[in-house]
């Protein structure tokens, strides 16, 4: 007959265990959650990416940057760029839906994967439209633009995540030179939405 001494024992190194891994694990968890505004890390991010990737290859990426926040920053303090920040996540967030996943990579700049679907590029416009609403902070209301670029899988020869990163990020950061001169973009496989105005996208054939 075991010794209920032991037992209690075994029960309570076991317990003791199961507590260490939940509290690993939560802490791995924290580890991929952006503290300000809850999205995923790039870690976090990329992880949840690939998979979705790997079952709809018809998804598409976009890397969106928040025009104007520095000086929101420099003029409001800290406190104001993080209240734009959270807000610009929650957007994100809201507007990626169940079909989507959307992180954090850093400073003001998010990225998404979606579901692609025949609405994408209006979609995409409601985003951009969506990021430039103004947020309220202490009374103040806080606007900045946003330059958005995407990809979509299917349009690349190399159907990976990292392939559409590359073109989101080409696609963006040409929108934000093409916009400084006062001139559109039109960009294949990729395509982009212009810092935050309202129109129509077009796609490159």
């Amino acid at each position: 007959m075991v010794d209920i001494t032991q037992a209690l024992a075994v029960l309570a190194l076991a317990a003791g265990w199961a507590l260490h891994a939940s509290r690993l694990h939560r802490r791995l968890d924290r580890s991929r959650h952006d503290p300000l505004t809850g999205l995923w890390t790039r870690d976090g991010w990329t992880r949840r990416a690939e998979r979705i990737i790997r079952l709809r290859p018809r998804a598409a990426v976009l890397l969106a940057d928040l025009d104007g926040f520095k000086p929101v920053n420099d003029l409001h303090g800290h406190a104001a760029g993080d209240a734009v920040l959270a807000a610009a996540g929650e957007r994100l967030t809201a507007w990626c839906g169940a079909h989507g996943v959307a992180g954090r990579l850093g400073g003001d700049e998010f990225v998404a994967v979606v579901e692609d679907d025949a609405r994408l590029d209006d979609r995409l416009a409601d985003l951009a439209e969506l990021l430039r609403q103004p947020v309220e902070h202490q009374g103040v209301r806080l606007s900045v633009g946003a330059s958005i670029g995407a990809a979509r899988l299917a349009t690349l020869s190399e159907p990976t995540l990292s392939a559409a990163l590359t073109a989101a990020d080409q696609a963006m950061y040409r929108v934000k030179g093409r916009t400084r001169r006062g001139r559109r973009l039109l960009l294949a496989p990729a395509f982009a939405v212009l810092r935050g105005l309202p129109q129509r996208l077009r796609l490159a054939a």
